[in-house]
This record gives C-alpha cells, structure tokens and sequence, in this order.
C-alpha cells in the first residue's frame, strides 16, 4: 500500500534544513529508502512564502499568494512509500531525520485518482 510522509516544519526551521548536516541526513534517508525498495517518489518544498494557491469558484481561475492556510507549520517536502502496511510506513516515518525536531504526517494514498499507468491501485 502507498503512503505520503507529509513533513511539517515550523516557519523558523525552513532556513535551517538547508545546512550541511540537514541535506546529508536527507541524502543518506532517501538513499535508505531507495535500498530498502519503497521509494516511489518524493521532494523537499520551498518555503511558504513561494506557495502560489488555485481556486476556482463559479468557474473563475482564482489565484493567491501564498500557502492555501496559515498555520504556524508549513508542508515543507512529500515522499511517497509503498510498503505492507501502517506499521512499516510509521517506522519509516520514525527514521526521517526531520521526525527529530518536527513532525511527519502519515497519510494512506487514495489509489489511482492520478494514476497514468494501466494498473490501479486498490
């Protein structure tokens, strides 16, 4: 089953992930996960403020600076898993180097709302 590790920073810690030891950690996690054979995807996100937000109401484009909800944490990256269940995917989780001083949403997948391959997901 997929899951997307959701990670949350607080606005402060944006500029700190971006330090040495910071990328290393990520580096060396997403190469653990690759490893491991459960990677589907996943990216680091810049900061809130070059969020841009969509809508459309009554058939009008509407668009906003901005992240879509201000919060005093932001998304700050999505990784995508695909493992057996909850379990695995929390101790994934656990082994971010981001789960240390923030927090890492784990969230179930919908299945193939988006998918482009022939097979979907169940």
């Amino acid at each position: 089953m997929k899951y997307a590790l959701l990670v949350h920073h607080p606005k402060e810690y944006f500029e700190k992930r971006n330090d040495a030891e910071a990328i290393a950690a990520g580096r060396a996690y997403g190469e653990a996960l690759q490893a491991a054979g459960v990677l589907v995807g996943g990216a680091g996100l810049e900061g809130p403020l070059t969020a841009t937000t969509v809508s459309v109401r009554d058939g009008k484009r509407q668009v906003h600076d901005g992240p879509y909800a201000e919060t005093k944490e932001y998304l700050a990256g999505i990784g995508i898993i695909d493992v057996p269940d909850l379990d695995v995917a929390l101790e994934w989780a656990a082994r971010h180097p981001a789960a240390a001083v923030t927090s890492i949403e784990v969230r179930p997948l919908l299945g193939g709302h988006f998918s482009t391959s022939a097979k979907k997901d169940s």
